[in-house]
């Protein structure tokens, strides 16, 4: 868990890091954030608690997020969300009792009402996400992702954009690469938990991860249009880590129309 002080009061920035990664995902950001900030470790990460990875379940994770809140003393807060860092966003509203004041969602993750984070992949990860963990719960062993990549020049192009040498460094790191569970990929979430909380969704143009016409369907499923703001980045799956200054500035303003 990282923690960056400000000195203006403001609600507080909750960091929701995606999968098979940890709160170092945000440090790049975090800097340029005119607001308290909080990065979160979900559980089974270095700075998180401990957890059995083949049971992992979306409402643990969304239950750990609130622990670290309170245990650091947030009140009102925004909780941004990377990737499948989505998926537990509703469970964190719910359990946060009217504290969360705004939303960002990097990309768009939101699953059907009652729907798992399987609804929100492409259908080929989809496929290979049930398959590898099928096969591993019949084989009685543990089914995570890779862990830190061997080669860490494929990082360069994996994310829609091309990385700099420094981007590449930064992606590969081991701290920002634990094995990670994929069982909550199979938890039902509820979106209606938050409809009446402002959403920022981040539309990323050349998101291979998350393609752009499956992101707009997943923008259409957010429960109140009427609380949506959508943003365009030209940019890929990570723009918390290749456009800082956009991605910060969508944060900020957020926080300063919320707060």
């Amino acid at each position: 868990m990282r923690t960056v002080a400000q000195e203006r009061p403001a609600p507080t920035i909750v960091l929701v890091h995606g999968g098979a990664s940890s709160a170092a995902y945000w440090d790049l950001v975090l800097p340029h954030l005119r607001a308290p900030a909080l990065a979160i470790d979900l559980p089974g990460r270095p700075g998180g608690p401990p957890a059995d990875l083949m049971e992992l379940t979306a409402d643990e994770c969304s239950a750990s997020v609130v622990a670290d809140m309170d245990a650091a003393g947030v009140g009102d807060c925004i909780v941004v969300a990377h990737s499948s860092g989505c998926y537990f966003v509703p469970g964190i509203v719910a359990g946060a009792a009217g504290r969360v004041r705004g939303i960002v969602l990097s990309p768009p993750c939101v699953i059907p009402e009652g729907g798992c984070g399987l609804d929100a992949m492409q259908p080929r990860y989809k496929a290979m996400n049930i398959e590898n963990m099928t096969k591993a719960r019949a084989e009685g062993r543990v089914f995570t992702t890779a862990g830190p990549p061997a080669e860490p020049e494929w990082l360069r192009n994996a994310y829609g954009v091309t990385l700099t040498d420094e981007q590449v460094a930064f992606m590969a790191a081991p701290e920002r690469n634990p094995k990670d569970s994929v069982n909550f990929y199979s938890q039902p979430v509820f979106w209606s938990a938050a409809a009446d909380v402002p959403v920022v969704a981040v539309r990323q143009l050349r998101d291979p991860i998350t393609p752009l016409a499956l992101q707009d369907e997943m923008i259409d499923r957010l429960p109140n249009p009427a609380l949506v703001d959508v943003v365009t980045l030209d940019t890929g799956h990570i723009p918390a880590v290749t456009d800082v200054d956009a991605f910060a500035a969508i944060v900020n303003g957020l926080v300063q129309r919320v707060g």
